[in-house]
């Protein structure tokens, strides 16, 4: 066995982030400079005014910090900058980017309200035309982006391929002696179908600082393979999504097994996990997914952490469970306030643990943190604030003690009259 002080040292950290060009999309910027942003899209008939505020209201409150929209006739067109004017009054400023398909040409051009009103244009170059009409309706949707001086997502997807490329190249690579796979093939349409929409774009006088790319497919190994390809192919600003993901735990895992490994090699500007929800779900719930794929693996901080064990033979009291999905629900319910009162709030940390093994060691580590008693254990709680021991909780009220507990700590540790040294116990340690 090697001596381990001879093996190469092991990085903690992810790829260096590709550099991509930046481009603002209604005041938030994407690629460049700027953290990966969160995005999601409504499942509302846009022309249904009501219904589509409603819930563009909740994914921005959850977090998303763009919102797609819907633009699939002229009735949701028309809807588009009364959707607009409802959220501004309303308070709500996340951009809104509209979904063109097929006759997104004739939309923006009949209804100039909903081209000045959107914030970015989508156009998916496998249906925006057909034929000899294609590269003249997607010049006109990017003509109409110049006038207002709007962004565009050039978004390929392999479920809508442009089938004149995907049959070219499937020709082409039947008459090499070395030909590759059918997913090869559609892998190098995709890609090619983004980067020659980007030229024709850039050709027509769209600046590169004002277009997007995406490539989305529903196979893990697919998508990483595609982006890891046009990352290294071009320096626009990257979409990333596993498309059709699926619902529950299974889109969850494939979209995070799939983005995790790409934003790990440093690709990837934005990102939207696409759910199915369940019948009546929650839309924002793709919204909570991002931010923790994003969190969990340490690029941004969007709410607060809440460790708690997962119980063993220890733990038969549910106590520690019910307290850590207390807190956690409270945390998610409570952030868009949170957000604007207590700035910095999203670094905060607790720990909710469940018997003696690991629960005082844990809360110590954590900002503020509980370690319960488990089975046979004494019935007291000891309480954690900055790694340093500062009550023991007794009786059958611990759960709610502890919920005022974490309350006061967080107004004294980001209220509007908290010492500024005091913002992180690592800074007060200096």
């Amino acid at each position: 066995m090697p001596d381990e002080g001879c093996l190469p040292p092991v990085l903690a950290d992810p790829l260096p982030r590709r550099l991509s060009v930046g481009v603002d999309v209604g005041g938030v910027l994407v690629g460049g400079p700027a953290p990966v942003v969160v995005q999601s899209m409504t499942n509302t008939d846009t022309a249904d005014v009501d219904g589509t505020v409603a819930q563009v209201a909740a994914l921005a409150r959850a977090g998303s910090e763009i919102v797609r929209i819907t633009v699939d006739r002229d009735e949701s067109a028309a809807a588009v900058p009364k959707v607009r004017e409802r959220l501004d009054r309303l308070g709500v400023t996340v951009p809104l980017v509209g979904d063109f398909h097929y006759i997104g040409h004739k939309l923006l051009t009949d209804h100039p309200a909903c081209a000045e009103a959107l914030a970015k244009y989508r156009i998916n170059p496998g249906n925006v035309g057909f034929k000899d009409k294609k590269d003249r309706q997607f010049v006109q949707i990017v003509e109409t982006a110049i006038r207002y001086d709007k962004p565009v997502r050039i978004g390929v997807n392999w479920g809508s391929l442009d089938q004149d490329l995907l049959t070219r190249l499937m020709d082409e690579n039947s008459r090499s002696p070395e030909p590759l796979s059918a997913r090869a093939v559609m892998r190098e349409a995709i890609i090619q179908s983004a980067l020659m929409s980007a030229e024709l774009a850039e050709e027509t006088g769209l600046a590169r600082e004002k277009i997007i790319l995406s490539a989305k497919v529903s196979n893990v190994q697919d998508l990483i393979a595609v982006y890891r390809d046009l990352a290294r192919r071009s320096n626009h600003s990257l979409h990333l999504g596993l498309t059709e993901a699926g619902m529950g735990t299974k889109g969850i895992v494939a979209s995070s097994a799939a983005m995790g490994i790409l934003l790990q090699e440093g690709i990837g500007d934005t990102i939207r996990v696409s759910l199915t929800p369940e019948p009546g779900g929650d839309r924002t719930r793709e919204v909570q997914v991002a931010q923790e794929l994003l969190q969990t693996m340490g690029f941004r901080q969007f709410v607060p952490v809440v460790a708690a064990c997962p119980g063993c033979g220890r733990t038969t009291s549910t106590v520690f469970q019910e307290l850590a999905e207390t807190i956690q629900n409270d945390i998610r319910i409570n952030m868009p306030v949170w957000r604007e009162k207590y700035p910095g709030v999203e670094a905060l940390s607790v720990a909710v643990m469940g018997c003696i093994v690991n629960g005082p060691g844990e809360s110590k580590h954590a900002d503020i943190g509980i370690s319960l008693p488990g089975t046979g254990e004494s019935p007291a709680a000891p309480v954690f604030v900055d790694g340093k021991k500062v009550a023991t909780l007794r009786g059958p009220a611990i759960a709610a003690d502890f919920q005022l507990m974490v309350a006061d700590y967080i107004e004294r540790r980001f209220g509007a009259g908290a010492p500024a040294a005091a913002s992180s116990p690592a800074a007060a340690a200096e």
